[in-house]
């Protein structure tokens, strides 16, 4: 059964809104590699702030930005979710996983791959996902 991927879009972005419902704390088995100071913010060309690298997020998602599930290794067997964002000539990776009732900030940062080779549609198969996953996280 395919994931209803509107209705998680819209819990991550209501998560992603409220401060005590989203972490990017890294804990034993769940790494988290959440740059946000490292990101340029398109909109006013300053580095991101955490606060505002979530509010990013829960625009691009309100806005209906494509998000992809991916299998993720840590931990084995959870989802997650990665939107590709083109800002200027580089990427944007951002990685999402929900837990109990919060939204988990995996990843926010540049990819090393060019905005050329993304794939903006969901995998075929649970294996092209792994192997996306590793082409994709840099």
């Amino acid at each position: 059964m395919e994931p209803d991927l509107d209705a998680i879009r819209q819990q991550l972005c209501v998560l992603c809104r409220r401060k005590k419902t989203r972490t990017t704390a890294p804990i034993p088995g769940r790494p988290t590699d959440w740059r946000s100071s490292s990101v340029t913010n398109p909109l006013d060309r300053q580095p991101f702030t955490d606060v505002g690298a979530w509010e990013y997020v829960a625009d691009l998602l309100d806005a209906g930005h494509p998000i992809q599930p991916i299998e993720l290794e840590h931990p084995p067997g959870k989802t997650g979710y990665v939107l590709i964002v083109a800002i200027d000539d580089r990427e944007l990776y951002v990685k999402l996983q929900l837990g109990a009732g919060q939204v988990i900030g995996r990843s926010f940062h540049y990819s090393e791959r060019r905005t050329t080779q993304v794939e903006r549609k969901p995998p075929s198969s649970p294996e092209s996902t792994k192997d996306e996953r590793r082409n994709n996280e840099p």
